[in-house]
């Protein structure tokens, strides 16, 4: 990964002024939400929100306008402390929610004024200087909330002007510039879920917003008032008709855990089904964001909308790792492995040795790769050839039960092959991609992450999975670049529903944890590492090593949970 990715984003501490946290749970299928984590109650630890100082009596252009980037990442009360940088006019008009950038430190900007300090002794109320300040950007988060790389050096400009004897910023560029290592404590990644298109499934679209008590309120605008990001909207749609509106901007809590979401009166007369799968929706996101709440109620002119929720397919809980061990092939729990009914005894019967195993999420198939890399689907007491090109790139399957499967040196030729061995061509494939070394679907089975080669530059990408009206996939969406890597991608997982976790190969193998839709952090692998696999969170992770060992964090370590496994195999969708 390159230096601005490898780097976790540290969190320090400056002073205790809010305390505020986001924090994930499950999704609601059925029924009411159940309480989650309280907004505020981090479960690992407190996060404290830097304190913001007011301007200093004499300071210079120079000084008020770093003052104000400083006070600038602090949102309490609608960035108050920063306001008073401003000059009156600015102040009301000063717009810090358009977008973030993101700076490597803030000690490593530089502020200029066309202002001479011996100037500054002869200035009039009304004078005005130029300020420039320059930083070196690494990311930037838009008004939307969405995330994206963005390195390279960049600058504002300032106008500050003489007010009662003090400086104070005219004009300034909406938005806040954060250094890297402060933006995990004010600003939190939340998933908005929009339906996949078969009204079936949640998938989460990442933003990123500032940690404030009104979380609620942001996270409920941006769901009901927005869209998907770009490269994910083919795959999913919103609940939400265009013309419903939020009728006002605050979501309050009662004390029962009731959200209140007052809506316009477009929202009057809508089908039962529309107004459960909006209630759905909205719920399963607040929930995720951590916002402890019971239920969402829907109201327009004051009066409660009747609204029910619809079932969601949810991903199932790990039950175990996957491995082959003395000869056998299962789950491994509590030490001991329970074979797979049609599955298990095919695998074994190969012919030949296994190289990677997929198992399905409902464990009736899996998608086989062999020593000579040709993939074969095991299932229901039989053992097909699906895919026989030289070259193939371990396979991955969907929830509909497509074994995904593509060449290394080819990756436009990306097929998804179901149960009756007919190849499906997968139009759209990475376009500008040379070559690929890793594709894993999500377990909702509207994207697909893959690790590429793009103009000579290795690179993590993410892509939406559009399917026809029976599941069957047929394109992908626009690519979506996440990271940059600096080596090839030995194991490509996912790690819950908006995570994603690769086993990479540079001199020293690395464990990346990288957002779909934000930064990434990595770490050094177990010595050994030669494959990973994921599950439904970051902590259950595995990683096998060549010795047989079977590592998973504890804590910040790794710890040796099983020995002389010789194959640890993955489950689709992680």
């Amino acid at each position: 990964m390159t230096s601005k990715t490898r780097q976790a984003l540290r969190g320090i501490a400056i002073a205790a002024a809010a305390l505020l946290l986001s924090a994930c749970t499950g999704l609601p299928t059925t029924g009411d939400v159940q309480r989650g984590i309280p907004l505020g109650a981090p479960p690992e630890g407190q996060d404290f929100l830097p304190l913001a100082s007011g301007p200093v009596d004499g300071a210079s252009p120079e000084e008020i306008v770093e003052g104000f980037m400083e006070a600038a990442i602090t949102p309490a009360d609608n960035w108050d402390t920063a306001r008073t940088f401003l000059t009156p006019e600015l102040a009301s008009t000063w717009r810090p929610n358009t977008g973030v950038s993101i700076d490597m430190s803030a000690a490593t900007r530089s502020f200029t004024s066309n202002l001479d300090d011996e100037d500054d002794d002869e200035v009039d109320d009304g004078d005005t200087a130029d300020v420039r300040v320059a930083f070196d950007q690494v990311a930037s988060v838009d008004a939307t909330g969405a995330y994206s790389e963005a390195s390279g050096a960049s600058n504002s400009a300032f106008v500050v002007e003489r007010t009662e004897g003090q400086w104070r910023i005219a004009e300034a560029p909406d938005g806040v510039v954060i250094d890297e290592s402060r933006f995990s404590r004010v600003y939190d990644d939340y998933a908005l879920q929009y339906f996949d298109q078969t009204w079936e499934r949640l998938v989460p679209d990442v933003r990123w917003f500032p940690r404030r008590a009104t979380v609620a309120t942001t996270i409920a605008q941006s769901l009901i008032g927005g869209v998907p990001s770009p490269w994910l909207d083919p795959a999913v749609q919103s609940a939400f008709p265009q013309a419903v509106q939020l009728a006002r901007d605050a979501v309050p809590i009662d004390q029962d855990q009731i959200a209140d979401v007052a809506l316009n009166r477009a929202a009057l007369g809508l089908e039962p089904t529309t107004l459960a799968r909006m209630r759905t929706q909205l719920q399963a996101t607040l929930v995720a964001a951590g916002v402890q709440i019971d239920q969402v109620r829907f109201t327009v002119d004051g009066r409660a909308l009747e609204a029910g929720v619809v079932e969601v397919v949810t991903d199932a809980a790990d039950a175990g790792s996957l491995v082959v061990k003395d000869g056998t092939f299962g789950m491994l729990v509590g030490g001991e492995i329970t074979p797979i009914p049609g599955v298990t005894d095919q695998i074994l019967n190969a012919g030949q040795p296994v190289a990677a195993i997929d198992v399905s999420a409902d464990s009736s198939r899996a998608a086989v790769q062999l020593i000579d890399g040709h993939v074969w689907l095991a299932g229901d007491g039989g053992f097909d050839e699906l895919d026989a090109r030289p070259s193939l790139v371990r396979p991955s399957m969907d929830p509909y039960d497509y074994t995904w499967s593509v060449p290394s040196n080819a990756p436009a030729s990306l097929q998804a092959i179901g149960s009756d061995v007919a190849p499906q061509s997968i139009a759209g494939a990475w376009p500008e991609a040379s070559a690929v070394s890793a594709i894993r679907v999500s377990a909702d089975g509207a994207r697909v992450a893959a690790a590429v080669v793009i103009g000579g530059e290795r690179w993590i990408v993410v892509s939406s999975v559009i399917r026809d009206e029976t599941g069957l996939p047929i394109e992908l969406g626009p690519t979506e670049p996440l990271a940059q890597l600096d080596g090839s991608a030995v194991g490509l997982v996912w790690l819950g529903a908006d995570r994603l976790g690769l086993l990479t190969d540079p001199a020293d193998r690395m464990v990346v944890t990288q957002v779909v839709g934000g930064p990434g952090s990595a770490e050094v692998a177990p010595t050994g590492a030669v494959s990973i696999a994921g599950s439904r969170s970051a902590t259950g992770l595995r990683v096998l090593g060549a010795d047989g060992a079977v590592f998973a964090r504890t804590g910040s370590a790794w710890s040796e949970s099983i020995t002389g496994v010789s194959l640890l195999a993955t489950r689709a969708g992680h």
